[in-house]
């Protein structure tokens, strides 16, 4: 299994790096591990501590319509160039946090994302840059008030509140490049979603290439690659799970604002 990273907080409120064991101790690192973070001879209990959201990012650079399907699901065609929105880090929860339905949506809609975390000072970098600026890889839901998405003509709000970005449950080095994407909703057992993330018309180190040469990303930031095909609508009591192949499960549930 790979190392998985975290973010966790103990009991008394400090929040610490570390690496996940496979017995859920926690080894503590003494920075962020993308600014070179070390083990320490700290380690936390399985109950002594919660799973934060795996970074805490300047921001969150996000990409609409990279998945073909997903464009022509949305009735459009795929942009000639990335689509590029952000997300604000105040809409950042950890996975098993809940959903906060919005009153003033009447659709809310689920968006499983295979996200990047990036490690290093990134501007204007080339391709052949690019990878080595993505220090590893989570998972992401980029949660949409759909009917807002519409009215709005743009989609600050529609993609912006609080808890609008679920995001863990960890980061890992390394991701088969053909890694498959599921989204599955509350009991189904077949997903509602399913592409391999090779599938996208952008692929991650174009991205980061692109977004470069236009904003600064910076050490933790975080870039959202996009939803495949089978976006849908969330109720308050809903279960949504995004699972990604050698990372994991990302897990919230919906509740009534």
């Amino acid at each position: 299994m790979a190392q998985r990273y975290v973010r966790v907080q103990n009991q008394v409120g400090q929040v610490y790096y570390g690496l996940l064991q496979l017995s859920f101790q926690v080894q503590v690192l003494d920075a962020p591990p993308w600014l070179g973070g070390q083990p320490t001879d700290v380690s936390l209990e399985p109950d002594s501590y919660k799973i934060l959201a795996p970074c805490s990012p300047s921001k969150i650079v996000a990409v609409g319509k990279n998945y073909v399907d997903h464009a022509a699901e949305m009735d459009s065609k795929v942009p000639e160039e990335p689509l590029l929105f952000l997300k604000p880090p105040t809409s950042i929860i950890a996975s098993v946090e809940e959903i906060q339905y919005p009153s003033v949506s009447q659709r809310v809609d689920y968006e499983g994302e295979l996200a990047l975390v990036i490690g290093d000072r990134t501007v204007n970098c080339t391709l052949e840059e690019a990878q080595t600026k993505i220090w590893g890889y989570t998972i992401a839901n980029d949660v949409t008030a759909r009917d807002l998405q519409k009215r709005d003509g743009q989609w600050t709000r529609a993609k912006g509140f609080d808890t609008f970005c679920p995001l863990g449950p960890w980061i890992v080095r390394e991701l088969s490049p053909g890694a498959r994407l599921q989204t599955f909703l509350n009991e189904l057992t077949d997903p509602v979603q399913s592409a391999g993330v090779d599938q996208m018309v952008f692929p991650p180190d174009f991205l980061v290439s692109y977004i470069s040469r236009i904003m600064t990303l910076l050490p933790g930031d975080v870039v959202l690659t996009g939803t495949p095909s089978g976006v849908g609508p969330l109720q308050p009591g809903d279960l949504i799970r995004v699972e990604i192949e050698g990372i994991g499960r990302l897990e919230n549930t919906v509740a009534v604002r």
